[in-house]
């Protein structure tokens, strides 16, 4: 079976996060904006921007990431700079589409049904774009960025985030609507991580191949994540098995999976939650360089630095 590029991009994925991407506009669109629910994240922002200031969301989505995707391009891969600048794109296009589609969703002024038609509709759209590897900008790159500088937890500064962004919310919507909101958000949240296996927790996984120096060679490289190799044997044959063990972020295993396969479509991989990692390797630095080194050439510079 012929290898390949973990980096590369692929056609499905481009499919799935436009999905994605419309979904979740159709619920901002909907029922968000359609019975005044707010939201956390850069979208909250934007509905801030549309309440105050009579601004197009199709609009600010595009312009406000801009700034975000040139700050943060060095910290994203090859793929996930195009899946991003691509999510950002399809949902400020869709965004532009819906709110010139005369639909209305009757739901009698029912603020309870409204948030749990967000939820659901607005998890499930964001839920995919992630499933693919996408993203559509906004507080995930600052977020990665204070990871990087600051060493602060992702998860924790996309938290705050939120709970900025939501009391700023308050300028236009009252108490009533901003607990429906949270009940929107809560809902949203379980289906995105169901999508994903945990949004803000990390991934623990166990990798057993034979080609486990190829593997852990090229995780080191492309993801500059930390990569363990347990000595294992196998239960039948008492063979030795090596086995790597790798913590990545939700939002990577889907690189992770992607290289695993390119190396070795034949590896067992299995995935489970971590619920913190700390410490050294766990940040979302990248190389510079997309090139592969070997061990042998990592042994070399080391040589010749010392």
């Amino acid at each position: 079976m012929a290898e390949r590029n973990p980096e590369s991009v692929r056609v499905l994925d481009l499919v799935m996060i436009a999905v994605g991407c419309a979904v979740f506009a159709f619920s901002l669109v909907f029922f968000n904006i359609a019975n005044n629910l707010a939201d956390g994240g850069l979208s909250g922002v934007t509905l801030i921007l549309k309440a105050v200031f009579k601004i197009d969301p199709a609009y600010t989505t595009l312009l406000l990431n801009i700034p975000l995707i040139w700050m943060g391009y060095r910290y994203l891969g090859r793929q996930a700079l195009i899946y991003t600048i691509y999510g950002t794109v399809v949902l400020s296009i869709t965004l532009w589409i819906w709110q010139r589609v005369p639909l209305t969703i009757n739901l009698d002024h029912d603020l309870f049904l409204a948030s749990v038609g967000a939820g659901i509709c607005g998890g499930i759209g964001q839920g995919i774009v992630y499933r693919f590897g996408g993203t559509t900008g906004g507080t995930d790159i600052i977020a990665k960025m204070f990871e990087r500088f600051k060493g602060v937890p992702m998860g924790q500064t996309l938290l705050w985030l939120d709970v900025v962004i939501l009391t700023i919310s308050l300028v236009y919507v009252d108490l009533r609507h901003m607990a429906y909101t949270l009940l929107y958000s809560y809902i949203a949240t379980r289906l995105i991580n169901s999508a994903i296996d945990g949004a803000y927790e990390a991934r623990g996984n166990l990798i057993i191949s034979s080609k486990y120096h190829e593997i852990s060679e090229m995780i080191m490289a492309k993801m500059d994540r930390g990569v363990t190799i347990l000595n294992g044997e196998g239960a039948y044959s008492h063979d030795p098995r090596p086995t790597l063990y790798v913590a990545v972020a939700p939002s990577e295993l889907h690189e992770l999976k992607e290289i695993v396969s390119s190396v070795d479509p034949q590896a067992f991989m299995t995935s489970f939650s971590v619920n913190e990692a700390a410490g050294e390797g766990f940040t979302y630095r990248r190389p510079k360089s997309y090139f592969v080194k070997s061990r042998e050439e990592r042994k070399k510079n080391k040589n010749k630095a010392e």
